[in-house]
C-alpha cells in the first residue's frame, strides 16, 4: 500500500528535463510506464533502489526528487 505522506518531483523534473515522456524515463530506470504514473500520482512508494535509480537518472540527490512528511 502507498503511503500517503511520500511526495515526489518526477513530473516536474521530467519537463525541466526536456519534456522527458512517462515511457523514457520508465525506460531508463527499468520500470513500466505505468509504475512512473503510480509514483507521480503518489500512489505507489518506490523501492529504495528505484529511488536512487530515478534521482540518478535527474542527477540530483534523492531528497531533492522524494519527499517524506512524517505527519
Amino acid at each position: 500500500m502507498a503511503n500517503n505522506k511520500m511526495g515526489n518531483k518526477i513530473r516536474q523534473l521530467r519537463f525541466e528535463q526536456g519534456q522527458m515522456t512517462q515511457s523514457e524515463l520508465a525506460t531508463r530506470v527499468g520500470v513500466s510506464r505505468q509504475t512512473i504514473l503510480s509514483l507521480e500520482a503518489c500512489r505507489y512508494s518506490p523501492s529504495l533502489e528505484l529511488a536512487f535509480r530515478i534521482a540518478q537518472e535527474f542527477q540530483l540527490p534523492l531528497e531533492e526528487v522524494f519527499s517524506y512528511s512524517p505527519d
